[in-house]
């Protein structure tokens, strides 16, 4: 049984690769674009339920659009759903990703300006020249030293989580706004270049290895529960996302493990190492 939220295909329309393996009226190409608004939410069908979020400058496959509501599949871990059609745009080749926690938009190279909108860690945008401190695109002007080349991925996903420190926990949420556990690893791992889908059960059966209940926890290391999913920020605490303090905290290992199971969510269902060694902490 295929999974619907990979799937691209619903009760008019399908991807054209699906031919043959789904059923459906009609089978589409998609068209490419990407999102335009600073951040947008990917549904579960039109005006329904939010899955995910997409950041500005996230590339989609749009398979349909009607009464306002596009049918897509993003990307970066396609991820398939609904997304408001005034928040896409024409394609893009973004060069550079928002690095530092968020950022804003401003219609001139000048702080002072009133910003244009705000755009989160992961956010990705087209440098197209460099005017004093500020990175030129086609939107308006971004300080650039909260850019990054896409090109330059970083190697301590640890330390790109630990940039939302204190970020309000949103069901869904991708963003340095709101944002879940599932979407705190996610937009980690994606700024350092491994690939990662958008939930945490699909993430536990998609990244790393399995580690034994013996082995010692190490720095970027991920553990999971049944809903759940934290980084080992080192072996004695963890850095995630959560319902408990609403928020992304680093509590103790121990505390948050008694915690969590104490709360109904049952024991660690998996300790996980992503395939490139974890940098160790600063200092």
């Amino acid at each position: 049984m295929s999974d619907r939220r990979t799937t691209p295909v619903n009760a008019r329309v399908a991807a054209a690769h699906l031919a043959g393996r789904v059923a459906a009226p009609r089978f589409v190409e998609g068209e490419p674009a990407s999102v335009t608004a600073g951040l947008a939410d990917l549904l579960a069908a039109p005006g329904g339920a939010r899955d995910r979020q997409l950041l500005f400058g996230e590339a989609v496959t749009v398979s349909e659009r009607r009464e306002g509501w596009a049918f897509v599949q993003a990307a970066t871990d396609g991820y398939v759903g609904y997304v408001a059609e005034d928040a896409l745009g024409a394609p893009a080749r973004p060069t550079h990703r928002v690095a530092a926690r968020a950022t804003h938009l401003y219609p001139a190279p000048d702080m002072k300006r009133r910003e244009r909108r705000a755009l989160s860690l992961g956010a990705r945008v087209v440098v197209t020249g460099v005017s004093g401190r500020f990175a030129e695109t086609p939107g308006g002007f971004v300080p650039s030293c909260h850019l990054a080349p896409l090109d330059a991925p970083e190697a301590d996903p640890v330390a790109v989580a630990a940039r939302l420190l204190g970020t309000p926990y949103l069901w869904g949420g991708h963003s340095a706004f709101g944002i879940d556990c599932s979407g705190l690893v996610q937009i980690a791992c994606t700024a350092c270049g491994i690939v990662c889908p958008g939930d945490s059960d699909m993430q536990e059966a998609a990244l790393g290895r399995l580690l034994g209940e013996d082995a010692p926890l190490r720095r970027g290391d991920l553990l999971f529960w049944k809903g759940h999913v934290a980084w080992v920020a080192d072996p004695e605490t963890l850095l995630h996302a959560n319902a408990h303090h609403m928020a992304v905290t680093e509590e103790p290992l121990r505390e948050a493990l008694a915690r969590i199971e104490a709360q109904g969510d049952g024991p660690v269902t998996a300790r996980k190492r992503l395939g490139r060694d974890a940098t160790p902490p600063p200092g």
